[in-house]
């Protein structure tokens, strides 16, 4: 309960505070990328639950002649690029905060595809709310491995507490402030998720 009447007063004070920077970032996006300006994905939350997640759009919607979509590094603009490592594509998430799909903190949600992939033990990741930011994120973000990444996920579903909670906020801050491990090596984002080793 704590924990998440921490995540409401917080993200409305972000989202007020920052209300100047979000309608910034809506018109720069409808101009630059078009529309729609947001994007919205159905990812797994607690449970395994479905939810809708919403970001600032990135990428172009160019497809093929057969009508699929280009690889993320053919989509990716360099204004893409700018809302990405300054995680400002991210800010419409503190809305799912506040509905409840989300925590400020905890494991990236993640592709529905992904679910059958994960170990028994990999899948305890979705024990509690999916973050906006988590201890993952702030030990490598993109840049680490699949494998690394959920033992990380893991790690702090064992050991959450709020004084941990405040630590990854602070370090996310340093993380973003640096641009540092937005994406995967040879990766205009996150390499795609095909399962692992660790059945």
């Amino acid at each position: 309960m704590m924990k998440r009447l921490f995540d409401v007063i917080c993200a409305l004070l972000v989202l007020l505070a920052l209300l100047p920077v979000i309608l910034i970032v809506f018109m720069l996006v409808r101009v630059k990328l078009g529309s729609p300006v947001f994007f919205r994905q159905t990812r797994p939350g607690k449970g395994g639950r479905p939810f809708q997640m919403v970001k600032f759009r990135t990428m172009l919607g160019a497809a093929d002649a057969r009508g699929e979509l280009l690889p993320d590094d053919q989509r990716m603009t360099q204004f893409g690029s700018f809302l990405r490592s300054t995680s400002l594509d991210e800010l419409p998430e503190l809305w799912n905060v506040l509905k409840g799909d989300m925590s400020l903190v905890g494991p990236r949600p993640l592709l529905v595809e992904y679910l059958p992939l994960y170990s028994k033990n990999q899948y305890r990741r979705h024990e509690i709310r999916p973050g906006i930011t988590g201890w993952a994120q702030v030990n490598g973000r993109n840049a680490v491995s699949w494998e690394d990444r959920f033992k990380l996920d893991v790690w702090y579903v064992d050991n959450q507490s709020f004084l941990l909670d405040i630590k990854i906020l602070y370090l996310t801050v340093k993380k973003v402030l640096a641009r540092d491990g937005i994406s995967g090596e040879g990766e205009a984002t996150m390499s795609k998720f095909t399962g692992n080793s660790d059945k």
